[in-house]
């Protein structure tokens, strides 16, 4: 069942804040990676590049866990346990760009490789836990 993202906790997805996406190895290791993230209503997005190992171990194992820290008071977070519900490359590149617009103050995101595939991922926040 989708938890709901507190209303005072939602200036995070706001602001400059790195999440740390929890996800897990075929192995059943967990796996960590900063991200850029953000909130559309209803799910947490993040994005990422077809065939990382981010990308293999959520298209593996849909459950993942992710805290973001208020960069202006660290004793401050969120975090979303939840489940990769939708994984789709329709609107990606768009999507990234808008990251890139946030997180670095660029109209398109400078990092792409070539032959780079981009991907969304939309997390249903299933618990929710928060600090501050």
């Amino acid at each position: 069942m989708a938890a709901t993202i507190p209303e005072k906790f939602k200036d995070l997805f706001t602001k400059v804040a790195f999440a740390h996406l929890a996800t897990s190895m075929a192995d059943g290791s967990p796996q960590v990676t900063p991200v850029w993230v953000d909130y559309d209503g209803t799910h947490v997005r993040v994005n990422s590049a077809k065939g990382r190992v981010k990308d293999k171990n959520m298209r593996r194992n849909k459950r993942v866990a992710l805290s973001i820290q208020d960069p202006d008071n660290p004793y401050r977070y969120l975090e979303v346990r939840g489940e990769v519900v939708d994984i789709t490359e329709e609107g990606a590149d768009t999507h990234i760009d808008a990251l890139a617009k946030k997180y670095l103050g660029k109209e398109r995101y400078p990092f792409r490789s070539p032959g780079e595939v981009r991907v969304i991922y939309k997390i249903r926040p299933d618990k929710i836990s928060t600090s501050g």
